[in-house]
């Protein structure tokens, strides 16, 4: 009994130590195929950092979602490979490691509103624990810009808008609890910051269009600063498209820049001899002009001051147009300004109407505010209509009335609305002004809008904050001293 017992264990023993080497080299199996991934992962990133096309079969899925990378983010590969930006990614993210805020600025056509937050997020999923990771937040100044850049890069990444990557506007939330990269405009995460003061939520923070300045940004500005003094995990990259990167450097404390050209085609500048007396008849006249007597195709794009002026124009070249007859190319007049509803702004995206049998040329006309001057990109826009107008929050402080005056544009954003027309091919600008208008009588860059506004709505976003101290809150360019007179004034009767 004692023998068979014996040769029974050592059968069961034998069994035993044969299922362990089974699983020995199975796990050896699962080293081995992981080390292999790593592998590919790294030869993969190797090779979309010297700027070379990665083989479909070497990533065959999407690490966001598990899924095969469809042909259209191969197609769209070979198109950001061939940005500007992309020469300088190894710079930004050791720029990125090293630093807790950076200054860029990149040029009209960069691609750093699209590609440097991607490069944020590879930088969070790289340095970042799994538990611990949160998200990177891009602000623009505009909804419009918000909604299609986030759609681009959703393209981009090859995820499905409102997961990976979303965006938030007012009265619309288009992100959830996956979304690793959102952009939003100022306002919005202005208002996150009233609920989530140290702004807990995000690891990256991006600044879009920093250049403009508007009351939003400036108020994010000191509360970011204040907040990096609390958070020294939080990265902050401020971003610009001209070159007045230095005041934004001295603000951060020296903070290290980065300057990425532009891939701009040439645009050639057209003025007017004598200045206009009506900016207005003048557009309308230019866009008829173009559409007539250009030969080449493209579409215009026509800078207006406002909603009126903007319908009254769509209407007028309309009429024109429809008064031509039918053998005139086909005319597709769409207006843009920031009180239309969003599906409606989206319509600036569609393509020009077909040219007809006869080679007459069918265009889009988008006749927008200067929401159109910077972020967007507006396929197909050849011709740049700007009359050196735009309206502008003013407040006079000795009579206490805020309202928006019709002013000439700065240099700063003549150039960015020259610039619309050159994004993806040779374009034409015609400046409805004198040239010696635009040397001598144009400022070089468009006031700070904290300048020339009523600080009553200052002083509650910052009780709402929970800033008391308001005698050394930071802000950039301090407002002026009558207007800080009444700043106080109304600061103590709401304390």
């Amino acid at each position: 009994m004692s023998k068979r017992h014996r040769l029974d264990l050592g059968d069961d023993h034998k069994k035993r130590r044969s299922d362990r080497d089974r699983d020995r080299d199975r796990d050896d199996d699962r080293y081995y195929d992981r080390e292999d991934r790593s592998d590919r992962k790294s030869s993969v990133s190797k090779s979309l950092s010297s700027g070379k096309l990665v083989n479909p079969t070497q990533v065959p899925t999407n690490p966001l979602t598990g899924l095969p990378f469809t042909q259209k983010y191969y197609d769209i590969l070979k198109k950001r490979l061939g940005l500007p930006v992309w020469e300088y990614k190894e710079k930004f993210v050791t720029l990125l490691a090293k630093h807790q805020t950076l200054v860029l600025v990149g040029e009209t056509g960069s691609g750093k509103t699209t590609q440097i937050p991607q490069w944020c997020v590879d930088y969070i999923r790289t340095n970042t624990p799994v538990n611990s990771r949160k998200c990177v937040a891009c602000t623009q100044p505009r909804r419009v810009a918000a909604m299609s850049v986030a759609q681009r890069v959703a393209e981009e990444m090859d995820v499905m808008l409102g997961q990976e990557v979303g965006y938030t506007i007012r009265f619309e939330d288009c992100s959830s609890q996956k979304t690793l990269l959102k952009y939003m405009t100022d306002g919005m995460l202005l208002r996150e910051a009233m609920a989530d003061p140290l702004m807990e939520r995000y690891d990256v923070i991006l600044l879009d269009e920093a250049h403009e300045r508007t009351l939003a940004t400036d108020i994010l500005l000191g509360v970011i600063k204040e907040v990096c003094k609390q958070r020294p995990d939080l990265k902050i990259i401020v971003m610009s498209a001209t070159l007045d990167a230095g005041k934004f450097q001295t603000y951060f404390n020296d903070a290290p820049l980065l300057t990425i050209p532009g891939r701009t085609h040439p645009v050639e500048i057209f003025y007017t001899q004598e200045p206009e007396r009506d900016y207005l008849e003048a557009a309308i006249r230019t866009v008829v002009q173009i559409h007539m007597c250009e030969e080449g195709e493209g579409d215009v794009l026509l800078f207006l001051t406002g909603q009126e002026e903007i319908d009254e124009a769509c209407r007028r070249i309309k009429q024109e147009v429809d008064n031509m007859g039918p053998d005139v190319g086909d005319l597709k007049v769409i207006p843009l300004y920031s009180t239309l509803p969003p599906a409606q702004q989206q319509r600036i995206f569609e393509k020009a109407p077909p040219n007809k049998e006869n080679g007459a040329i069918g265009r889009k006309v988008v006749v927008s505010t200067n929401i159109a001057e910077t972020s967007l990109t507006i396929d197909g826009i050849v011709f740049v209509i700007d009359p050196g107008f735009s309206k502008q929050k003013v407040y006079n402080p000795r009579i206490r009335v805020e309202s928006l005056l019709v002013s000439a544009i700065s240099k700063a954003s003549a150039q960015q609305r020259s610039g619309r027309g050159g994004r993806t091919r040779p374009g034409k600008c015609f400046r409805l002004y004198t040239e010696k208008a635009y040397k001598s009588e144009m400022q070089e860059n468009t006031y700070p809008e904290i300048l020339r506004s009523n600080l009553g709505s200052v002083v509650l976003h910052l009780k709402k904050l929970g800033i008391d101290d308001l005698v050394h809150f930071d802000f950039m360019d301090p407002p002026g001293t009558k207007s800080t007179f009444l700043f106080f004034k109304l600061w103590q009767h709401f304390s």
